[in-house]
């Protein structure tokens, strides 16, 4: 006698599943690039398809081992070695990788992981998940919980992180309705015993699963929405779980809302625009002047005067300040939405306004006399000028100039680049004192609170950053707490603290120069083209000077001012500059010796952890965070454990109603044995007929299987439930046979 035969799904329809499947798991993946710090995503991506395809070949299960494990051999070789895949050398680096990084493992040393490591885990979780895709979309058509995760996956995500899931969700929607209805389809079909050859013949019956699905999302797409009834649950959360370190990830680049700062975020090398200048500088777009204790707000935004044939009438540079004519030119890549103009500093005039194409533009542009924001506007509508020109004075300072001491004549400039809030604790000033004690003037002064931050144990970092409390300043945790940030958190403590000594300062926003790629020569002038990225989003500080202006000052670890200061050394200034006294060097814990200051270039390796106990500290101690690939290593151990479990499950069963057979031997643990073996004879292939009595499917059994165990076992069951029966003895005795029995069935 054979097995029973059930109706077998056409491999055209179990492949459309099984893609189905793997466009599913694609939307867990292509998060991975925008919430973590992992690059060559598209490696994944192919590596994937690769598992993916030789799964649906159904290749015997020795050949897709080595094929799929040469594919992680292959793709760890090509990203971390230089050494070819079939040299000892390399081979022998992949072994004490593998073997340094289990012993981490064993010892909970996860953050010392190294990259290579973490990849060929992360492989194999795309390994086991292309065997798991197969086994719940295709072998068990129960697909539902997969499905739901995925949601709560993007939802979350797209809730808590900087990854946009609109459009995402309406994928998810459309493959896993798609996906549930085929699954239920064939359920029905392989129940009601119809052949699949009608399916092959009248495919019309997936038209309507289509229309539908198709017609629900547009319809769910299009249709009017309310707004949200708590559209931003961060902010209660941080509240509730008392605002912990790193509660924010935000994508890096320039952004209007500075009304909260702090939070990680992750860094965005996207291009924003190429600038063609002879010079490197800061790329200005806006300032802002009170100080709210969590961030930034501007106190008037009303007054924009329309600038006349692009002549910029802003920032005049005084005599007392040496400048150069120059000329620059910025180019914004096409998706970029920055409808302000970027200019350098001494800006005089923007002209030669062009499209993508070089058509001509008719630009309007509307500037804010205070903060010096520039809005460009193309017919009364904002809009980003994809390409531009600038003609600039490019200024120097004079040292001994700012040196000079001068009173303020506006009173009300004073106040309002003075402000800060009522609630700024005391020992933020007195700091500030304390750092400016013995300066005379207000160079020295500005320049001892800029220096400051390059020593006495400030770190830049972007990760494990922390968001203020309700009843904390932000640049008093700063300060005296965490002691480490990147640009906001450097240049609003600096503008602060000038604002205690009664100097006036505001907090500015713009790009640094980014990267030189290249330079030409046009006519007799030598330019530099740079690539500014999103990474080069940046703060800085602006301090006012009387009868000289506004200067630019830099107090972010690692990076270097970008204009032009000189000293004049003569006669007059000479004694002054000599006589100025040296930086107090403030008293500070031993600290761990410090590694060289960065580089804008090197920001994303400073992922130095910030100290649990929050002193500010580096001690040598590890502090345990979890990132993105400690849920990697989790995970991979959980599919593994999950893995053994479901590949063993009727073995476990099996030793566990053994057990329990011998511990407890009653009617009621002989029928689940009993019950057991009906149901592993089922996902065998010998289900039960319904016209079928049970000693008749015993005698079924036993004539396959070339035994009498069945029938004994069917008996005895038989008369527990209609005679009530059950003796212990007979019960010993049947136990043997039900053990040998099972193991038949699963050997």
């Amino acid at each position: 006698m054979s097995k029973v035969n059930t109706n077998k799904i056409p491999i055209l329809f179990t492949s459309i599943l099984y893609i189905l499947g793997l466009f599913l798991f694609l939307e867990w993946l292509y998060p991975v690039k925008e919430v973590t710090d992992t690059s060559n995503l598209n490696v994944f991506i192919i590596f994937t398809l690769f598992c993916f395809i030789i799964t649906i070949l159904q290749v015997h299960w020795s050949i897709s081992f080595l094929l799929k494990g040469f594919g992680i051999l292959f793709i760890i070789n090509g990203l971390y070695s230089e050494y070819s895949l079939f040299s000892k050398i390399w081979f022998s680096e992949l072994f004490t990788h593998i073997s340094y990084n289990l012993q981490l493992v064993f010892s909970m040393q996860w953050q010392d992981l190294t990259g290579m490591f973490r990849s060929i885990l992360f492989l194999i979780i795309i390994w086991l998940m292309s065997y798991l895709i197969h086994y719940w979309f295709v072998l068990m058509k129960r697909i539902f919980i997969f499905v739901v995760l995925t949601f709560v996956y993007l939802t979350v995500l797209d809730t808590f992180t900087i990854y946009d899931s609109t459009f995402p969700i309406i994928r998810t929607f459309i493959l896993s309705f798609l996906a549930l209805g085929m699954t239920n389809f064939f359920k029905e079909v392989q129940l009601e015993g119809i052949r699949f050859s009608w399916t092959k013949k009248n495919p019309i019956w997936i038209v309507p699963l289509i229309s539908i699905v198709l017609f629900s999302a547009v319809i769910g797409y299009a249709a009017p929405k309310l707004d949200p009834k708590w559209p931003d649950p961060v902010p209660f959360i941080q509240g509730v779980t008392g605002n912990g370190p790193g509660g924010v990830v935000q994508k890096v680049g320039y952004g209007e809302d500075d009304t909260r700062l702090g939070g990680s975020f992750v860094q965005d090398y996207s291009p924003v625009f190429q600038a063609v200048s002879k010079e490197e500088h800061y790329w200005r777009i806006e300032s802002k002047d009170t100080y709210t204790g969590k961030g930034w707000v501007k106190s008037d935004d009303s007054g924009y005067v329309a600038q006349q044939n692009g002549f910029i009438n802003y920032g005049e540079n005084s005599d007392e300040i040496e400048t150069t004519r120059l000329d620059a030119t910025i180019k914004f890549e096409e998706d970029v939405d920055i409808p302000k103009l970027l200019y350098p500093y001494g800006i005089k005039k923007a002209e030669e306004f062009y499209d993508l194409q070089q058509n001509p533009l008719d630009v309007d542009l509307l500037l804010n006399e205070e903060n010096g924001e520039i809005i460009t506007q193309l017919g009364n509508e904002e809009a980003t000028i994809p390409v531009y020109s600038v003609l600039y004075d490019y200024p120097s300072y004079s040292r001994n100039s700012l040196r000079a001491q001068r009173e303020f004549e506006s009173q009300e400039l004073v106040e309002r680049y003075t402000q800060l809030p009522s609630s700024l604790p005391e020992r933020v000033k007195d700091l500030a004192h304390e750092l400016t004690d013995g300066y005379s003037n207000q160079y020295d002064k500005v320049t001892a609170i800029e220096g400051y931050f390059s020593r006495n144990g400030f770190e830049y970092q972007t990760t494990e950053v922390p968001v203020p409390g309700a009843d904390e300043d932000y640049v008093d945790q700063f300060l005296f707490d965490s002691k480490v940030g990147y640009c906001d958190n450097f240049s609003t403590s600096m503008v602060v603290m000038l604002r205690t000594l009664d100097i006036p300062s505001r907090w500015v926003k713009g790009f640094t120069s980014g990267e030189k790629v290249t330079d030409f020569v046009e006519g007799d002038t030598s330019y530099d083209v740079y690539e500014v990225t999103n990474a080069n989003a940046h703060s800085w500080v602006e301090v006012y000077f009387e009868d000289i202006g506004w200067v630019p000052f830099e107090p972010t670890k690692g990076f270097s001012n970008l204009s032009d200061f000189y000293t004049d050394y003569d006669s007059d200034n000479d004694d002054d500059f000599l006589d100025a006294p040296e930086p107090p060097e403030l008293e500070q814990p031993e600290l761990e010796e410090e590694p060289d200051p960065l580089t804008p270039e090197d920001e994303e390796d400073s992922v130095e952890a910030m100290n649990p106990n929050g002193d500010g500290s580096s001690g040598g101690g590890i502090a345990f965070q979890l990132s993105w690939w400690h849920y990697v290593i989790f995970g991979a151990i959980l599919l593994a454990i999950l893995f053994v479990l479901f590949k063993f499950r009727f073995q476990v069963r099996m030793y566990w109603l053994m057990n329990k057979l011998e511990k407890k031997q009653d009617a009621e643990t002989y029928q689940d044995a009993y019950h057991f073996m009906l149901k592993l004879l089922g996902k065998k292939g010998f289900s039960k007929e319904p016209n079928q009595t049970l000693r008749e499917y015993a005698q079924r059994v036993d004539t396959w299987y070339r035994t009498d165990s069945m029938a004994t076992l069917t008996s005895e069951y038989e008369k527990i439930i209609y005679k009530n029966d059950f003796n212990h003895l007979r019960l010993s005795e049947v136990k043997d046979l039900w053990k040998n029995l099972i193991k038949k069935i699963l050997g």
